[in-house]
């Protein structure tokens, strides 16, 4: 019986631990992983983007429009089992060049500057006439020969 005590007491206690290991945070970090002494080293009208590549590694983006701009981003995210990733640090950095390929100027921003969007509800509104589903299984009976239709069809 006593052999019986001890083994269910460690099963017991091995239980509680698998649990436990169950509800851990889920770091997951993505992006760029920057490191400060390289960021630090780009100098506007020293650099060009040779050099930045050279450096930092391709961009994680590029603008298309307007001045020519190289992004940088990393974030990390927590996760709880079972719910949505909450961002916990994220960093850009925007390497901005002249058109001659100079970098002209370098921009670092946090997680103040992101937007966070709620959409609202689980539908798009559309324009046009609120129809249900039976009408819109049966909303072509009749409408086969009905006036205005091509002769012939």
């Amino acid at each position: 019986m006593k052999a019986f005590g001890r083994i269910g007491i460690a099963a017991s206690v091995l239980a509680v631990a698998m649990l436990a290991a169950g509800c851990t945070t889920i770091k997951d970090r993505r992006g760029y992983i920057a490191e400060e002494l390289l960021t630090d080293s780009i100098q506007p009208g020293l650099d060009n983007q040779q050099s930045v590549e050279g450096t930092l590694g391709r961009p994680t983006f590029t603008s298309h429009y307007g001045q020519p701009t190289w992004y940088y981003i990393s974030s990390e995210t927590h996760r709880k089992p079972f719910l949505s990733a909450k961002i916990r640090e994220h960093s850009v950095l925007a390497v901005h060049f002249d058109a001659a390929g100079n970098v002209s100027a370098v921009e670092t921003s946090g997680i103040d500057q992101i937007v966070r969007l709620d959409p609202e509800g689980d539908k798009t509104p559309t324009l046009g006439r609120e129809r249900g589903f039976l009408q819109d299984l049966f909303g072509n009976i009749g409408a086969v020969g009905a006036p205005g239709a091509a002769p012939g069809s």
